[in-house]
């Protein structure tokens, strides 16, 4: 790779670190937002209380801005599954550059908010400007790393997710100190903005020319969504999405009641946080070395491997006693093994895909994990509502990377699609 590519891959790793930050600046804007924002009829309620359950990955439970929290959420499924796609026909540059400007727009106009719609409507708002630039973000990183590497330079770039959560929790008492809580928001849109204008000019005739650029895309389609749910590219996408949306349940499930969790197991408040920050970062490691194992190994193999620990590491946690140590290793490849899955079922779309429908597949795979994301939560609620305790939560926890064992075994079969579409035609 040459100078220009790495300075590009490295600017595409900051969107992926200002996605994070920009995500995490409505829970750490929340608390410091004024009081006196309207409330809800009264009969918002349950509405609220389902669709605010993701609010719970951040600690904090307000049901009326639980719609809020949910918004980016939204919009990053809406704009992957609608908006991305269009990168497989006009470029990915195009898509990275207009959904960078955008999200710096949008995120810039949420401090405007006075009301709970306006916040829900401009996280939305960003969110689809995320979901158009991500997907093509990650395809267009696999297509300028070198063939035997594009899963791990995949995963590395999305590593940057929890590294911008992780900047925002530690810088927000600075930016609030001295721009209020507004200043949560323009970091993240200030630097977004920056990355487009950055993008445009690494990416304009420096960097390799992108397999989604109208002159590598043949046959441009106008709903090159549709592809992927007729033959022959029907059975590698459900694989791949059924493995994305029973892990991102799993992972949100994890982050939304775990540190509620470990105090019921008997360990005190501040130990239970510690542990619950603790194993995030694990799972950059874990998502690291599972896209090598894709690129280099064995996909199918790697993936039976990585969800099987986690499956075993679970079931670890729910059958033995209470202890620090013993658990926090034991979650670290478990919870850790989650996020790793969302670095490394991208990658596995490099392989599957050919390049002209890699944002497709990335984008309507984003759209599935979010479905999934929207069910942890609720599966965890009930096992809090119900006092069921820690056991039954860690045996739920178990069940979705031991599903996904049995669907990673599958992966052979699904990868034998590009190769047999791809073969050449033989008089």
């Amino acid at each position: 790779m040459n100078s220009r590519t790495i300075i590009a891959l490295a600017l595409m790793a900051g969107v992926f670190v200002m996605e994070g930050y920009d995500i995490f600046a409505m829970p750490l804007a929340l608390p410091r937002l004024d009081e006196g924002l309207p409330a809800l009829p009264d009969n918002a309620g349950l509405f609220f209380s389902i669709v605010g359950a993701p609010f719970g990955l951040f600690g904090l439970w307000p049901p009326s801005f639980g719609l809020v929290m949910t918004g980016v959420l939204l919009g990053i499924g809406i704009g992957g599954a609608l908006v991305a796609p269009f990168g497989d026909r006009f470029g990915r540059r195009t898509l990275i550059v207009l959904g960078c400007l955008a999200t710096g727009l949008f995120t810039f106009i949420t401090t405007t908010s006075g009301s709970i719609a306006e916040f829900f409507l401009w996280r939305m708002m960003t969110g689809i400007a995320l979901g158009a630039a991500l997907p093509n973000v990650s395809a267009l990183s696999a297509e300028l790393a070198p063939p035997n590497l594009r899963g791990t330079v995949m995963a590395v770039v999305s590593a940057g997710i929890p590294v911008g959560i992780g900047l925002a929790g530690v810088l927000a008492p600075e930016v609030v100190g001295m721009w209020g809580w507004q200043g949560l928001f323009y970091v993240p849109g200030g630097a977004a903005i920056i990355l487009a204008l950055a993008l445009f000019a690494v990416l304009e005739g420096g960097a390799p020319q992108s397999a989604g650029s109208p002159a590598a895309a043949a046959k441009p389609v106008r709903f090159p969504q549709a592809a992927l749910f007729k033959q022959p590219w029907v059975i590698p996408f459900a694989v791949v999405a059924a493995m994305l949306a029973l892990n991102a349940m799993n992972l949100y499930l994890l982050n939304s009641w775990l540190p509620t969790i470990l105090p019921m197991a008997g360990f005190e408040q501040e130990m239970a946080d510690r542990i619950s920050g603790i194993v995030q970062f694990a799972g950059i490691g874990i998502g690291v070395a599972a896209s090598f194992g894709i690129d280099r190994w064995k996909p199918a193999t790697t993936l039976v491997l990585m969800f099987g620990a986690m499956a075993l590491c679970f079931f670890g946690v729910s059958v033995s006693a209470p202890d620090a140590l013993r658990w926090t290793l034991l979650l670290c490849v478990g919870v850790g093994g989650a996020s790793a899955g969302g670095m490394a079922l991208p990658a596995l779309c490099a392989h599957m895909f050919p390049p002209q429908q890699l944002s497709t597949a990335i984008g309507m795979g984003i759209l599935v994990a979010r479905l999934g994301a929207f069910a942890g939560p609720l599966v965890g609620e009930a096992i809090v509502e119900a006092e069921m305790g820690a056991q039954p939560f860690f045996l739920a926890a178990a069940t979705a990377p031991a599903l996904c064992v049995l669907v990673a075994l599958l992966v052979p079969m699904a990868l034998k699609v590009r190769v047999r579409e791809e073969a050449p035609v033989t008089a």
